[in-house]
């Protein structure tokens, strides 16, 4: 294990991650928790979300805007968000003010009061946030094909929740679950930056410590996906279409070659679909291949927004780069190629603090490990074009391709003709 890295565990099982990065001049750190969207009920759609926007609204030492200024003060960065699996609560700030950043975001994780009228304010702006996603056709789209691919199941909901759901939270339905869900077991904390590791891990441990085990949290439920095409008229300049079909899990041992294949596929601009939809046939603006990866299941997508007179004509150049990866594999030069433009945005990533602190608490949540960023880079040199052949036959397979469009779309064509592989 390198010697610039360090993992403390705690009584109450909440893990210290840390790396020492002393040419920095800052530090990031992150309190992480493996709850996120997919872990609520129906009816609490939206929760782990309106908490992360409560954990700023005051402690019991802070109000709100004493909050804000602390951080204004030391000219640091805070900030949170909400995934499908995860919650985080981070900050960065210069090496010389680490102490008042750990004070910081220990008191609002640990102290927060979720005052009622605070928790009334904060409803109106995550109703505004739902309504600027429906006016944001580009984000909805991910949001349909998700529920086409996972339905009623949780992964198949927004992070957001809807109307219905956050209108109903009140202050005690919010401590409630935050005493349920944050367990100390699913917290990570994690660090890289200029720091001094053992009086950085003391004095976290010392304010984390008081946190006590509470009953066990229910174990995540794997759905099956679903292939289906579903439509979503609405009156917009463009189509937007979004395309699923089923990737990798999160420690999947194919998860490089399938990010190898997505950086072919759509990762980049001299990628297949982009070179084919864009720069040569000049049929959209956007379009991209992605991966969306969890704990047990997997998406590999592409995204594109069309004049409505393209869609049919889009959609079959889309399949047809599909079928091409699953019937001959990437020359050398464009393996190289990919290779090459992951390999350079990792390092150049990985000189950013942020970069660093996110990818400790990933590794822990998901490997339990630190895996150092050489270890990555060589099994990204160790994938063959015959790895990538074989997960595309695996992936792009006939009647397993869900389908979202929003936009003017086209009700007397029969979309799921189109997709067959």
């Amino acid at each position: 294990m390198p010697h610039d890295f360090n993992k403390t565990v705690l009584d109450n099982s909440i893990r210290i991650v840390t790396k020492q990065v002393p040419q920095a001049r800052s530090v990031a750190m992150g309190v992480w928790v493996n709850v996120g969207a997919r872990d609520e009920k129906a009816e609490e759609g939206g929760l782990s979300h309106f908490i992360e926007h409560m954990i700023f609204k005051g402690t019991e030492r802070r109000t709100a805007l004493q909050i804000a200024k602390e951080f204004d003060a030391i000219g640091g960065q805070c900030n949170a968000f909400t995934s499908k699996e995860n919650t985080c609560y981070y900050a960065k700030v210069m090496d010389t003010h680490v102490d008042t950043m750990v004070d910081l975001l220990s008191d609002i994780f640990l102290n927060s009061v979720f005052d009622p009228g605070e928790v009334e304010r904060e409803r109106q702006v995550i109703l505004q946030e739902i309504k600027m996603l429906e006016d944001t056709p580009d984000e909805r789209i991910h949001v349909l094909l998700a529920q086409a691919v996972w339905g009623s199941h949780p992964l198949g909901r927004s992070i957001l929740g809807t109307p219905e759901t956050v209108i109903r939270f009140d202050s005690n339905t919010i401590k409630e679950y935050f005493s349920r869900a944050y367990q100390p077991e699913r917290i990570v904390i994690a660090a890289a930056g200029n720091l001094e590791q053992p009086s950085f891990v003391e004095s976290i441990a010392r304010a984390f410590e008081v946190v006590r085990k509470g009953n066990d949290f229910p174990e995540r439920n794997k759905q099956t996906m679903d292939w289906v095409a579903t439509a979503h008229p609405k009156d917009l300049e463009q189509v937007h279409i979004c395309l699923g079909t089923e990737g990798v899990h999160t420690t999947d041992p194919r998860r490089h070659a399938c990010i190898l294949l997505n950086v072919v596929l759509g990762g980049n601009m001299s990628s297949r679909l982009f070179q084919e939809i864009r720069e040569r046939q000049g049929l959209a603006y956007s379009i991209y291949s992605f991966v969306s990866s969890y704990c047990d299941t997997g998406l590999l997508g592409v995204y594109v927004g069309v004049d409505k007179s393209n869609t049919q004509k889009v959609l079959r150049l889309i399949i047809n780069e599909m079928k091409r990866l699953k019937e001959k594999p990437v020359n050398g030069s464009e393996l190289r190629n990919a290779k090459e433009h992951l390999k350079g945005g990792l390092y150049l990533a990985a000189e950013s603090t942020d970069y660093q602190m996110t990818r400790l608490a990933h590794n822990e949540i998901n490997f339990g490990r630190h895996i150092p960023l050489e270890e990555l880079v060589d099994n990204i040199e160790k994938v063959a074009a015959e790895d990538i052949l074989r997960l595309a036959q695996d992936t792009f397979q006939d009647k397993a391709v869900s389908m979202a469009l929003l936009g003017p779309i086209d009700e007397k064509v029969s979309y799921e003709e189109i997709l067959s592989l």
